[in-house]
């Protein structure tokens, strides 16, 4: 009762309990050091990427955006788009206290008109390059006042009669909403003593370039304790790849090659089951292999062919048919093969062929001289005969197997006869001696050349051709189901 109230493992467990059992659990310090790695690449690709994506970033994350590029990358707000956006701060402030008719306001307005006049002419956006957001901005004005000038277009927006008869709070709150965004992703960023831009992300970089180090040197020293014979040159051939994580590209001015380390990040997250891999490594390396093969097929094929079609074109076949000796052969071990597997194939025929395949020759010859016997005229009445009866099909038995016992005679007596053989050998050699003779006669060496190397070309374009036009998904998924079928016939899986 016991045993019938134990519950059962299912299928996919014991499938995954064999899984899990191919893939021990690694040491808790190597899924420590390679989650570390993997921060360390998601650090870096967020450097590389903060000046290109740094609109997005201010969008979403302002306040640590700002404080990275001012802290890391020498970013300072532009002097000319600040004041700028300063000055509108002013109007705002100038408004609520006095209105927009106070002589101090439509001061400010005209400073404005002023500025944008300026910005337009100047483009500060230019150096940070950013050049597109003040197209956007000029559009977004031309839109607003429906204007083709964009110079016209902020002279409108900032004057008297535009802000009293749109409405002050309405017009503002455009700027501050459409306008003042765009404008705030401008900045100024330090030149470097070197002549480049500051970047300070090695400051977070050298840490890791630091760990990684000693982590090196802590391998190292453990597989010289470890193995005999093992030098810091074998530790570091060993793992060749942590040196991508030890070089410190960034204080090397070298930032974009720190993505290079995303090798043996892969490598440390594998090999530490931090993340399964494997099915995509497969999925990859299948799809791989299997374009290749594709490639490296059809170009084989390809390259024959043009080899048949040269070798046909120049001359070849008619110099090795007709003229035999006109090209130098190298031959190997001084035997003609094509004559000794000739003899091998012909006494292997005689001997050991025939005698099996007599019985079938003997009632293909019966029926054939029976038929012949059938239409005859006059033969079905002579059957008839009193006496004869079955006669004509015993005589013609006896006739075959006397003509197959003469026939098979004659043949083994010509391979163990050594005269019988020379005039074998003398017929084969004129019967080629007579083809290229009337080969050359006839004149048809040109009109073969020419079919052949159609018909080779006919082969390139007709099935070549298939082989890139193949379902590479079709190929891969035949792949597993052979790998299945071989797998699921092995004893260790039943």
């Amino acid at each position: 009762m016991a045993a019938l109230s134990r519950p059962r493992k299912s299928k996919n467990r014991r499938e995954f309990s064999k899984y899990d059992a191919r893939r021990p659990k690694a040491p808790w310090f190597a899924r420590l050091m390679a989650t570390v790695a993997l921060a360390n690449l998601i650090l870096i690709i967020g450097d590389l990427s903060y000046i290109p994506l740094r609109d997005q970033y201010l969008r979403y994350l302002p306040k640590i955006t700002t404080w990275y590029g001012e802290t890391f990358k020498g970013i300072e707000p532009h002097r000319f788009t600040a004041h700028y956006l300063k000055t509108v701060d002013q109007l705002e402030e100038q408004v609520a206290q006095t209105g927009i008719t106070s002589p101090a306001a439509q001061a400010i307005l005209e400073n404005l008109q002023d500025q944008s006049e300026a910005m337009i002419a100047e483009d500060p956006f230019q150096i940070a390059n950013r050049s597109g957001n003040l197209e956007q901005i000029k559009n977004e004005m031309r839109d607003r006042i429906n204007v083709d000038s964009a110079t016209d277009a902020f002279t409108t927006f900032w004057s008297y009669d535009h802000m009293n008869e749109a409405g002050f709070t309405q017009e503002i709150a455009f700027f501050n909403q459409e306008i003042r965004p765009l404008v705030e992703t401008n900045f100024f960023r330090r030149i470097a003593v070197h002549g480049g831009f500051v970047d300070q992300f090695w400051r977070i970089d050298i840490w890791f370039n630091l760990l990684f180090g000693l982590e090196l040197l802590a391998r190292s020293f453990y597989l010289g304790r470890r193995y005999k014979n093992f030098t810091w040159r074998d530790a570091i051939l060993w793992r060749w790849y942590d040196l991508l994580l030890v070089i410190p590209f960034s204080a090397l001015r070298l930032p974009w090659l720190a993505l290079a380390r995303v090798i043996p990040v892969v490598i440390r997250i594998n090999q530490s089951n931090l993340i399964d891999l494997e099915p995509i490594q497969r999925r990859i390396s299948h799809f791989a292999i299997s374009q290749i093969a594709v490639e490296l097929t059809e170009i084989v094929v390809l390259r024959i062919i043009d080899q048949m079609q040269s070798f046909v074109r120049e001359g070849g076949v008619t110099k090795a048919l007709l003229e035999p000796n006109s090209r130098r052969y190298i031959e190997v071990g001084g035997v003609n093969e094509l004559e000794v597997i000739a003899q091998r194939l012909g006494a292997l025929t005689v001997y050991n062929v025939l005698p099996q395949v007599k019985p079938e020759l003997d009632a293909l010859l019966k029926h054939t001289i029976t038929q012949a016997f059938d239409q005859a005229p006059g033969y079905q009445g002579f059957r008839q005969i009193p006496g004869i009866g079955n006669l004509p099909d015993q005589v013609a038995q006896q006739v075959v197997a006397q003509l197959s016992a003469n026939v098979y005679g004659v043949v083994k007596g010509s391979l163990e006869d050594h005269s019988g053989g020379e005039l074998t050998q003398a017929l084969v050699q004129k019967l080629g001696e007579t083809f290229k003779l009337q080969l050359k006669e006839n004149e048809n060496v040109d009109e073969l050349e020419t079919l052949v190397i159609d018909f080779l070309e006919e082969v390139k374009l007709n099935y070549v051709k298939r082989l890139a036009d193949a379902d590479v998904d079709r190929l891969i998924e035949e792949r597993y189901q052979l790998y299945n079928v071989t797998r699921g016939n092995t004893p260790g899986d039943r």
